[in-house]
């Protein structure tokens, strides 16, 4: 490793965790770091896990040098200060990288040494706030969704705190999170994990004479924000985690945004200098991601830019998708669609109906160039279709080989005294050994072994490697049986996965 390699600053993409598959899955797409809630304490009380799920999940992610945050997000009672501490302790026993904490207690309490980050909910918008929090012990803050690249430059400047930021998913329609909407109106609280999404309602805008000047829209619902175009400038102005928000989201949504993003950072890392990945190995696809065919209410850059261009997504809180065109013609069993040819049988159709309103249509059939509802509805000729639901664009990402991560290894395999001698050495340094014990046997046939050798020590299979490079060192023409190959690659392999997680190192604070 050379001192420049060694220099670089890391960068990482950050993917929620609903659980611990969609944990994984997160990871064999490309993610260098995952955020889950725990059983308690999380701002997603339907998104809750066992420490033993969490537990499983680090051990997966430390394997590629991925890392865990637990969200203790909430805020917290004083009779919960105990269990919340008792938590934490757990937490720390199973090697998580950080906990992302809003209520300040949990900064008094006596704690392990513990990696903790400032929650996007403890305010983190001004140079001043974040250099406190970051003399407080804090290692990371994930900042305000609602800053500019200049704020973000100003806080960058002010600490060298690690800054995190969200580039995709949902947006709230409160200042960093903070909404008392939903306990204003109910009993629910957003600030304890049970946000009843007020903002999502429709409702009617009404002057001071009581004139309804709006009626029946959703004027508090914002757009989804989508800032994976901005990753450089983001980058440059400080921020060194991209965030993707969405702890409640399917599978599909959080293999595709990690993927298409991935793709995106390491556009902008190749021949980089500065920066460098945050993790191991290496993703092969078998989808091709894009953003529009996610959960999405059409798409916004927010603030980042300054404020330039509408945020509000007024006609329908639900997802609008991709755009496919325009309506031609209506016939009395279906419709004629522009770009018909992207649309696939069992796709959700999205569109705005003559009461401007949000309405949607299944599609049971695409035949001859016209597309034939599981329920008709009449749209009007020259409305814009959106599909909301990809039927084989979801079928083929929730293929759990749609996305599969590896870890390069160099091969070693030379011959001892009592037999042969199996190295592999991964692309982090990592290395290990595995003897051979048998007794040596010249080939009977004058054809050489070493390709037969190669093509059986390059069988990974299942295991989280791939055989970048195999050098077999013989004196002579060496006959070996297929299993004893094959069995020494696998025990060599296996230990392997064992080594990098016990090597992994998980960096620790104490906050004093």
């Amino acid at each position: 490793m050379t001192f420049a390699k060694h220099m670089k600053k890391k960068v990482e993409i950050l993917a929620p965790a609903k659980n611990l598959f969609q944990g994984m899955a997160a990871i064999n797409a490309g993610a260098d770091a995952v955020y889950i809630g725990a059983p308690q304490f999380g701002a997603r009380t339907n998104a809750t896990n066992s420490v033993e799920d969490i537990a499983e999940l680090v051990e997966y992610a430390h394997l590629f040098k991925a890392q865990v945050f637990v969200v203790i997000n909430t805020i917290l009672y004083d009779k919960e200060l105990e269990a919340c501490k008792k938590l934490i302790y757990e937490l720390y026993d199973i090697k998580v990288d950080a906990l992302i904490v809003q209520d300040m207690a949990i900064m008094e309490m006596d704690l392990p040494p513990i990696v903790i980050h400032a929650s996007t909910q403890a305010n983190n918008r001004d140079p001043q706030h974040v250099k406190f929090l970051a003399d407080a012990g804090m290692k990371r803050v994930v900042l305000a969704r609602e800053l500019n690249l200049d704020q973000i430059k100003e806080i960058h400047e002010a600490t060298d705190v690690e800054l995190e930021f969200f580039v995709s998913g949902a947006l709230c329609v409160s200042f960093s999170g903070n909404c008392y909407m939903s306990i204003a109106g109910g009993e629910r609280s957003a600030n304890r994990g049970s946000c009843a999404q007020n903002c999502r309602l429709p409702y009617s805008l009404t002057d001071g004479t009581g004139t309804t000047l709006i009626k029946n829209s959703h004027l508090l619902s914002i757009k989804d924000l989508d800032l994976s175009d901005q990753i450089p400038n983001l980058i440059e102005a400080g921020v060194t985690s991209f965030k993707i928000e969405g702890r409640l989201k399917d599978l599909v949504y959080v293999k595709n945004n990690v993927s298409f993003l991935r793709k995106k950072l390491d556009a902008f890392l190749e021949n980089n200098e500065q920066f460098q990945k945050a993790s191991s190995g290496r993703t092969f696809y078998n989808f091709e991601a894009e953003m529009d065919k996610s959960f999405n209410r059409g798409y916004s850059d927010y603030f980042v830019n300054k404020r330039t261009k509408k945020i509000g997504s007024w006609e329908s809180p639900k997802s609008q998708g991709q755009v496919i065109g325009k309506v031609v013609e209506l016939t009395n069993k279906g419709y004629v669609i522009e770009n018909v040819d992207k649309l696939n049988n069992g796709d959700g159709l999205y569109f705005i109906n003559e009461n401007n309103e949000a309405d949607g249509v299944q599609i049971n059939t695409v035949s001859n160039g016209l597309v034939i509802p599981n329920n008709y509805k009449t749209i009007k000729v020259g409305t814009m279709i959106y599909r909301n639901s990809d039927a084989e664009f979801t079928k083929l990402v929730e293929r759990e080989d749609s996305a599969i991560r590896k870890i390069g290894v160099s091969l070693i395999f030379t011959e001892t005294l009592e037999g042969f001698e199996l190295q592999a050495i991964d692309e982090d340094g990592h290395i290990s050994t595995s003897i051979l014990e048998i007794e040596k046997e010249v080939a009977k046939n004058e054809q050489s072994t070493l390709p037969n050798i190669e093509k059986n020590l390059s069988k990974t299979g299942n295991t989280p490697f791939i055989v970048d490079d195999i050098n077999i060192e013989f004196s002579q023409n060496w006959f070996l049986p297929i299993s004893k190959i094959n069995d020494i690659r696998r025990t060599v392999l296996e230990n392997l996965v064992d080594i990098r997680v016990k090597e992994y190192h998980v960096e620790e604070f104490q906050i004093t």
